[in-house]
């Protein structure tokens, strides 16, 4: 398979706190990979020096074989990294719609208002009609995002995402804060997106972990124990250990 993200002994530290300790992950194309880790376990930290928030102190970041170390966060996007958030952030007095075109806009290079009319910038409107007709938000197209139940704010960020056209989406809990049926739902759309987008996602959800991930590395204390199948992880003693004894399920 073709790797199309990966690091190679990333570390960042934090005074004497060690927060990402020689990580080494790959993600392959068209793969679903999960990073799994109990609190403090420096998942978060590792999706912010993926995107460039944070520069890692050793290290190096590769996107289709290119070091990205030093790369700033817009060009990473410009190369197709994409990232969905743990708590959502929208323009709520905006229309789903209209949040929407923000995204193809900034992937196109256009200026353009929120309120422009069709006619000025065609091809936007186009493409975002185009992606809202196939998504599960549909019938929610002329509603402001503040109307949006959290599931729905969730499913709008990812498809603000997926404007982008990226290569890789980083997820940062999206099933955070959702419910049963809003987290199934979610769960759907990332599977019906296997193969088409990569996808790297720190999630705390097993279920929804089982359900999608086609490897999981296993992050503790800022090292990555192993990295294996949904039924691997579940039996590796290491893995129980690590989770205080807890069952991974």
């Amino acid at each position: 398979m073709t790797v199309v993200l990966c690091t190679d002994k990333l570390v960042k530290r934090f005074g004497g706190l060690l927060a990402t300790d020689n990580v080494d992950l790959t993600v392959e194309e068209g793969e679903i990979h999960a990073v799994i880790g109990p609190n403090g376990a420096g998942k978060s930290t590792l999706i912010n020096q993926l995107c460039g928030n944070l520069q890692p102190n050793e290290g190096r970041i590769f996107m289709g074989g290119s070091d990205v170390t030093m790369t700033a966060p817009a060009e990473r996007v410009r190369r197709g990294l994409g990232r969905t958030f743990q708590i959502t952030s929208l323009l709520g007095e905006s229309t789903v719609r209209q949040n929407l075109s923000i995204a193809f806009q900034a992937r196109l290079g256009n200026t353009m208002r929120i309120l422009d009319a069709f006619s000025k910038h065609r091809e936007v409107w186009q493409e975002t009609d185009t992606m809202l007709a196939q998504s599960p938000l549909a019938h929610r197209a002329d509603i402001k995002a503040e109307n949006l139940s959290h599931g729905e704010r969730k499913q709008l960020e990812l498809l603000m995402a997926l404007a982008g056209k990226p290569k890789v989406l980083l997820l940062d809990e999206p099933m955070a804060g959702l419910g049963h049926t809003e987290s199934r739902d979610m769960v759907e759309t990332l599977k019906a997106l296997r193969g088409a987008v990569s996808m790297l996602l720190v999630e705390h959800d097993m279920d929804a972990v089982a359900a999608m991930a086609d490897r999981v590395s296993v992050l503790v204390y800022g090292r990555i124990i192993m990295t294996g199948t949904m039924k691997e992880v579940r039996e590796s003693a290491a893995v129980r250990e690590a989770y205080l004894g807890e069952d991974i399920e």
